[in-house]
C-alpha cells in the first residue's frame, strides 16, 4: 500500500466541503452519476475508433446500491476506468490550471463557494460533504490490475493493488452520522430524477426488499436514460431544461436562457445550448475549458474542442451532436471540418439573435446577461466580421444623459437635429468621465455622449469606426470639435504672447497648445491629434505587453474666455506663466485619470498659490 499527499488545493477544498458546504449536499450524487457517465461516453468512443477496444465487451449502465446495515452508498460503472496514475492524477490533485486563483475565490460563503466548486469540475470530492470515508475501486478498460484509493478526507489518501471484475470504476461512501438520508431508496430516486434522468444510460438501483422473511436483491432501472438533446421541444419541460443544465455543466443555478435548435437539410446536427447566469471560474483565462460538448449521432467525441463556437461566446454551455461525421475524426480534421464550420456559423448567428431577441423582450433579463457577459461580446468586435452588426446591437453603454444604460439603436434615434455622429469618451472611471471637462459644450447643447469605462473599451471601440451609417469621434479627439472659425482666430490673436510662452514652457510635456471653444467653465483640457492614441489606448497597449511603445504627447487646448488668461491678458503678467501653465497641465491630467510626473512639486505649486491668493 502507498500513501500520497495531497495537493495543497485539493486539502484546502476537502477541509471546506466537510467544514462548510451544507446547502446543497445532494448534488454529491450528480456529480458522481456525471462522471460515471463521462467515462462510459469515452469508452463508447474508443470501441468504435480504436482497434485495440473493437472486441472489448461494451455494455454500458451505472449502478446505485444502498447498504443500510454497512451505511454505504456506491455508484459504479462500466466505464474507461483508472490506472494508479489516473487515480493520482484526477482524484490526488486538480488537473486543471488556475487552481491556486480558483481557491483564492472561495468565499466561505456556502452557497457561492458549492457553485463555484461544481463548474471547477471538482465535484467528486462534494461526496465529502456526506461520507467519512470514500473508496474508489477502478480497472482501466484494456489492462489487467485494478487498484483501490481509499481516503478519510485528511491530508493524504492511499492506493494499493486490488481484484476487480471487469472494467470500470466502483466508488464506496461510507457516510456520516446524520446523512442516512441517502440510504432511503426514495431519497435516491429523486435525486436521479431531479438531475440525471436524461443521462443517456441506464441507471440502476440495488436495493434490499424483505419478502416472506426473507431479503431479496431488487435491481430498477431510475432514469429515461434518453438523450435530451435528441427529443422534440414538445416533449420537454422547463424544469428538464434546467436540470439538464446542471447535469452538464455542473452548476447549481439555473441557466439564464437556453437555445435548442434542430436542423435538417444538407446538413443535419442538433444543438442544445445554455447561457449561465453566474461568470464560469475561468472566463478570463486564455486556458479557459470549453463548455461545449460534441457527440456524432448521440456517440461523445470532445468537450474541449474551442472550435465550434467562437472565443467570445466561451461562456456558453451545451452540446453539439451532428450526424454526417465519422466517429474517428481527429483534432485536426475537427478545426478544419466544413461541417463543423457551417454549425459554428449558424449556431453563432442563433445565439446572437436569441440574445437580441431577449434585449428587446425582456430588458432586465438581458440586462443581468450584460452585466456578467457584455465585456466578452466586446472582444468579439475584434474578431467577428460576419455577424458584426448583430453584436453591435447588444452592446449597452452608460451615459452623460441618463442613469440606465443605452444601445447604439436607442442613442440614434434620440440624436439631436442635424447630429451625424455618435460621441464617446474613454476611460477607468465613468463618474469621472462623466464630470471630464470634455463634455461641457456637450452637456451645454445636450448632447449625448457614451462613457466608456471597461478596460477594453481603449482597444475595441475605436475599431467599431462606426454603426451603420454613424461614425464614432472620441471627445477628447481634435476633429471633434465643431470650433467658430472666427471666434478660435480672435482669441489666438489675443492670447498670441500666452501660447507661444506656454507651448515653450510645456515643449517637453505637450505636442502644442492651442485655443479651444470646447470648453465653458474648465481653463484647460488635454486631448489628442486623431492620428495619434489616446491616454486610455496607450494604458491598455502596455497592459497588453506593448511596453516600448514611443511616448505620445497630447495636446493642451486652452478656453480663452477663462478668467485667468483674461487677466493675464489684461495685466500683461506673463512671468506668471510658468506656476500657471504646468499647474494647468497637471490639473488636465488629473481631471483625465492620469498620473502627474512630480506630485510633491505640484503640490508646491498649488501651495505658492493659495497663499498668493490670500
Amino acid at each position: 500500500m502507498s500513501k500520497f499527499e495531497y495537493q495543497t488545493e485539493v486539502s484546502q477544498l476537502l477541509d471546506l466541503m466537510i467544514h462548510s458546504l451544507y446547502s446543497n449536499k445532494e448534488i454529491f450524487l450528480r456529480e458522481l452519476i456525471s462522471n460515471a457517465s463521462d467515462a462510459l461516453d469515452k469508452l463508447n468512443y474508443l470501441t468504435l475508433t480504436d482497434d485495440k477496444f473493437k472486441e472489448l465487451k461494451y455494455e454500458p449502465r451505472i449502478d446505485i446500491r444502498i447498504d443500510k446495515e454497512k451505511k454505504t452508498l456506491t455508484v459504479s460503472d462500466t466505464g474507461i476506468g483508472m490506472s494508479k496514475e489516473d487515480l493520482k492524477k484526477n482524484l490526488g490533485t486538480i488537473a486543471k490550471s488556475g487552481t491556486k486563483s480558483f481557491v483564492e475565490k472561495l468565499s466561505g460563503d456556502a452557497k457561492k463557494d458549492s457553485a463555484l466548486i461544481g463548474q471547477f469540475g471538482v465535484g467528486f470530492y462534494s461526496a465529502f460533504m456526506v461520507a467519512k470515508k470514500i473508496e474508489v475501486l477502478s480497472k482501466k478498460a484494456g489492462t489487467k490490475t485494478a487498484w483501490l484509493w481509499i481516503s478519510e478526507g485528511g491530508s493524504e489518501y492511499e492506493i494499493k493493488e486490488a481484484q476487480k471484475e471487469g472494467h470500470g470504476t466502483e466508488i464506496t461512501l461510507y457516510l456520516r452520522e446524520g446523512e442516512e438520508e441517502f440510504l432511503e431508496e426514495y431519497r435516491i430516486r429523486a435525486i436521479v430524477e431531479k438531475y440525471s434522468n436524461h443521462i443517456q444510460f441506464p441507471i440502476y438501483l440495488e436495493t434490499e426488499v424483505e419478502t416472506e422473511g426473507k431479503k431479496e436483491k431488487k435491481v430498477e432501472q431510475i432514469n429515461k436514460a434518453s438523450a435530451l438533446w435528441r427529443l422534440p421541444k414538445s416533449q420537454i419541460s422547463d424544469e428538464e431544461y434546467k436540470d439538464f443544465y446542471k447535469t452538464i455543466s455542473h452548476d447549481n443555478e439555473d441557466p439564464l436562457l437556453w437555445i435548442h435548435t434542430k436542423a435538417e437539410g444538407t446538413i443535419e446536427y442538433t444543438t442544445l445550448f445554455y447561457i449561465p447566469q453566474n461568470a464560469p471560474f475561468d472566463l478570463y483565462r486564455v486556458d479557459y475549458q470549453s463548455g461545449i460538448k460534441l457527440y456524432v449521432k448521440r456517440v461523445f467525441i470532445s468537450d474541449d474542442d474551442k472550435e465550434l463556437l467562437p472565443t467570445y461566446l466561451r461562456f456558453v454551455r451545451g452540446i453539439v451532436d451532428v450526424e454526417d461525421l465519422p466517429l474517428n475524426v481527429s483534432r485536426e480534421i475537427l478545426q478544419q471540418n466544413v461541417i463543423l464550420s457551417k454549425i459554428k456559423k449558424a449556431s453563432t448567428k442563433k445565439i446572437l439573435t436569441e440574445l437580441k431577441k431577449l434585449k428587446e423582450n425582456d430588458f432586465e433579463k438581458y440586462l443581468k446577461f450584460y452585466k456578467i457577459f457584455g465585456k466578452v461580446l466586446k472582444e468579439g468586435i475584434m474578431s467577428e466580421f460576419e455577424f458584426k452588426d448583430l453584436l453591435l446591437d447588444l452592446l449597452l453603454f452608460k451615459s452623460n444623459k441618463r442613469d440606465e444604460l443605452v444601445d447604439f439603436e436607442t442613442y440614434v434615434k434620440e440624436m439631436q437635429e442635424g447630429q451625424k455622429e455618435i460621441y464617446y469618451i474613454i476611460g477607468d472611471d465613468a463618474a469621472m468621465l462623466k464630470n471630464s471637462p470634455l463634455l461641457e459644450s456637450f452637456n451645454e447643447k445636450g448632447t449625448e455622449v457614451l462613457l466608456m469605462d471597461d478596460e477594453v473599451d481603449a482597444i475595441v471601440i475605436p475599431n467599431i469606426q462606426q454603426y451603420k451609417e454613424y461614425p464614432l469621434k472620441a471627445v477628447n479627439s481634435t476633429d471633434v470639435e465643431e470650433a467658430d472659425e472666427s471666434k478660435i482666430k480672435e482669441a489666438q490673436e489675443k492670447l498670441a504672447e500666452v501660447l507661444v510662452k506656454m507651448k515653450e514652457m510645456l515643449k517637453e510635456e505637450v505636442k502644442d497648445v492651442k485655443v479651444t471653444t470646447r470648453l465653458k467653465k474648465s481653463p484647460a483640457v488635454l486631448v489628442y491629434d486623431k492620428e495619434d492614441p489616446d491616454f486610455a489606448m496607450q494604458q491598455m497597449l502596455k497592459q497588453m505587453g506593448q511596453v516600448d511603445l514611443p511616448p505620445v504627447k497630447p495636446i493642451l487646448e486652452i478656453n480663452p474666455d477663462h478668467e485667468i488668461f483674461q487677466k493675464i491678458v489684461e495685466k500683461k503678467e506673463y512671468n506668471k506663466l510658468g506656476t500657471v501653465a504646468h499647474t494647468l497641465l497637471d490639473l488636465a491630467k488629473l481631471s483625465e485619470g492620469m498620473k502627474i510626473d512630480d506630485p510633491a512639486d505640484f503640490s508646491n505649486r498649488i501651495y505658492q498659490l493659495l497663499e498668493k491668493s490670500l
